[in-house]
């Protein structure tokens, strides 16, 4: 996911963040439509509603996390956005770890944006919009896992992504006369949506969504080990305690939560 989050930021300076996102968007449609073919009754009723939101909610992700990471270094936004899943594993019970984990994980961000609220405000408003997102997209994700076509969904969903984004393919003008920056805005799509998002669907179906959102605690570490190999983002000292303290905190939850049964749905 992040080594093409590593490759879409080398393509910010020939199209717009947001445009870079709608390519992402758009080749993974691409290649998810190609590989299943979803069938007539994936196109209809509850199913095709459901995959729309679910597509929507998540491009929307995808585009907030483009504009935060062109803002601020990837680990750095990526420890902000993780707020999300970190909401989600939380309310799955009510256990005093819950709450302290919370704790650590406000505290982790706390640090991160009082390092960058001062040169990237925006940045910031980003990236905790884009932890909204990902809490939706977790949400609807199980629900597409177990009510919608699981992968086939995931394709109908970045179809009306596409769709519903499409004026942000404004900002992409320059890269459609270039065959190698069409195949990169594509190859984004493969590496940080087509791999991911389909095991997503592979784990949603095997296992309750609090427990889905503590697996997604490797996800910070990974975006700044990414960072730091393909951007040269070395992390200041305050960022890394933000970073460990929301790992920490998922962490704890992650302990707490093998012995506690997942909530229905």
């Amino acid at each position: 996911m992040y080594a093409g989050a590593a490759v879409a930021v080398g393509l910010f300076g020939h199209a717009s963040p947001a445009g870079v996102a709608w390519l992402r968007c758009l080749g993974a449609a691409v290649v998810l439509l190609a590989w299943r073919r979803p069938g007539r009754a994936a196109w209809r009723g509850r199913r095709l509603l459901l995959a729309a939101v679910f597509g929507v909610v998540t491009a929307g992700m995808n585009v907030l996390f483009y504009e935060a990471i062109a803002r601020l270094p990837l680990g750095t936004a990526v420890a902000m956005e993780f707020a999300g899943p970190v909401v989600v594993a939380a309310l799955g019970s009510r256990t005093v770890r819950d709450v302290l984990a919370l704790v650590l994980v406000a505290a982790g961000v706390v640090a991160i944006a009082d390092v960058r609220l001062e040169g990237s405000f925006w940045g910031v408003v980003f990236a905790l919009g884009a932890a909204a997102a990902w809490a939706g997209y977790i949400l609807l994700g199980k629900k597409v896992a177990t009510d919608g076509d699981g992968i086939d969904s995931l394709a109908i969903g970045f179809a009306a992504g596409t769709v519903v984004l499409s004026p942000l393919a404004l900002g992409t003008g320059p890269m459609w006369s270039s065959p190698r920056l069409l195949l990169l805005g594509v190859g984004v799509g493969v590496l940080s949506t087509v791999v991911p998002y389909a095991l997503d669907q592979v784990v949603l179906r095997r296992v309750g969504q609090a427990r889905f959102a503590t697996l997604l605690a490797l996800l910070p570490v990974t975006a700044g080990v990414m960072g730091f190999l393909f951007l040269r983002q070395v992390p200041g000292v305050v960022e890394a305690v933000g970073t460990l303290a929301v790992v920490a905190g998922v962490g704890l939850r992650s302990r707490e939560e093998a012995g506690v049964a997942e909530p229905p749905g």
